[in-house]
């Protein structure tokens, strides 16, 4: 539930929007939905992504204690990164965005369109 003051720089819903709004943030959560992967398989999964903003974003979620980080003994180690409990509770969320995505996308981009002639600038 909101107040009038829910969007506050320091409240709650705020803090929710923000990790949700970060590209690759939840791109890595549901890339991990299904398990543990090392960070080669993380980006087989996702692609696009360079290993220097994987690292980056893995290193993001771990801070805020939604991914978890296990080396394994070796060598050489391998590193392997999985879902918290914390971060398993977002994947509704991320769910319900790719739901809202996939039914108005078209409808975005065509706004989009609309709003930038071919050679004019993009917001």
């Amino acid at each position: 539930m909101t107040t009038p003051d829910a969007f506050l720089a320091d409240c709650r819903a705020r803090l929710a929007f923000d990790l949700l709004s970060h590209t690759w943030n939840a791109v890595v959560l549901w890339a991990l939905r299904d398990g543990p992967r090392r960070p080669v398989e993380l980006r087989t999964r996702i692609g696009g992504i360079s290993s220097k903003v994987l690292t980056e974003t893995l290193r993001r979620l771990r801070f805020n204690g939604l991914v978890v980080r296990t080396a394994e003994p070796g060598r050489p180690s391998r590193v392997s990164y999985g879902l918290t409990p914390l971060g398993r509770t977002l994947l509704p969320a991320i769910d319900l965005a790719g739901a809202w995505a996939f039914a108005h996308g078209d409808e975005v981009m065509a706004a989009q369109e609309a709003a930038c002639p071919e050679d004019g600038p993009r917001p």
